[in-house]
């Protein structure tokens, strides 16, 4: 499969995207196989508030890169279905014209529960579409609002979507969202109060500097135009030059990562709890922090020395 992959044979792909959403056998086998190959893509996370349209920004995006002769692999993280589990918009019924271009692979993914706007497995799908030999990997996320703020831990850049007439302006930009924008993009830019949204995130720059003595810029767009899709090119091309300098790119990785491998460890930790636990040893211990016979400390200490023996 790997050797498929590497040709970027979209059967194969999609394959191996599969058996590592899915955790089917030899999952993790696969993803050791293919890292080694990973690590050339450019990944670019796009998120913002519902209504912004980031698909349309991203579609766009995507046909921009192409008409530069430029690989992408676009992963559309959507919300879950109650009834399926799986994406509820499924394949990007928008993007559907890029179908017939190998150039370009979609791929929707279900957070299955998962919070921050991503789906647990996004990572690792990222990676392989990277391993592929896609040169640009462009992550849209569910679009949950402001603790949307995973994506940062897996995309080299990172774009904030925001349009305008949305009620309090302010409230959708600060905190979490406002810190992790490399580029602000304004889009739906010809609707009244664009020019608003760009001095409140102006104020706000004002008041913080990064440590990487980077200013987003802001980029207005109308996506359903194609209008702007050159110059976010161009910034996110700019911030790529900015990230070679001293290192900043590798640097941001190895904090990514820090990040990453205790998540990694987490959830294999977690796997192995609930492999060292009988099937009637939860909903015991449960009953008995309720009648408030033990406490639930003492209960995780237990099953904490059971994982680590």
């Amino acid at each position: 499969m790997v050797a498929e992959l590497r040709t970027g044979d979209p059967r194969s792909l999609a394959r191996a995207i599969s058996t590592v959403e899915n955790h089917a056998q030899g999952w993790l086998d696969l993803l050791k196989a293919l890292f080694p190959y990973s690590g050339k893509a450019r990944t670019i996370g796009l998120t913002g508030a519902p209504g912004a349209g980031k698909s349309t920004l991203v579609d766009q995006l995507a046909k921009h890169y192409r008409k530069e002769n430029r690989t992408v692999g676009i992963i559309a993280v959507d919300p879950s279905s109650p009834y399926t589990g799986g994406a509820i918009l499924g394949d990007r019924i928008r993007m559907q014209e890029h179908f017939a271009d190998s150039g370009i692979y979609i791929r929707s993914m279900a957070t299955r529960g998962s919070l921050g706007g991503l789906a647990r497995t996004t990572a690792d799908v990222a990676m392989v579409l990277d391993a592929s030999g896609r040169d640009l990997v462009m992550i849209e996320t569910v679009g949950v609002g402001q603790d949307e703020v995973d994506i940062v831990r897996v995309a080299d850049i990172t774009v904030v979507i925001l349009v305008p007439g949305m009620g309090d302006d302010v409230q959708t930009i600060k905190a979490g969202i406002m810190e992790i924008a490399d580029i602000f993009v304004i889009n739906k830019s010809d609707h009244e109060g664009a020019e608003r949204v760009e001095h409140e995130i102006r104020a706000l720059q004002s008041l913080a500097m990064r440590a990487d003595n980077w200013t987003p810029p802001i980029v207005k767009t109308v996506a359903t135009a194609g209008q702007g899709m050159q110059e976010l090119a161009s910034a996110i091309g700019e911030y790529e030059s900015h990230l070679g300098k001293q290192n900043l790119l590798v640097k941001k990785r190895t904090q990514n990562w820090e990040t990453r491998l205790l998540e990694m460890l987490r959830d294999a930790l977690l796997e192995k709890a609930r492999g060292a636990l009988s099937d009637g040893d939860l909903s015991r211990w449960a009953a008995e922090v309720a009648e408030n016979k033990r406490d639930p400390y003492s209960v995780i200490e237990e099953i904490a020395q059971k994982v680590i023996r």
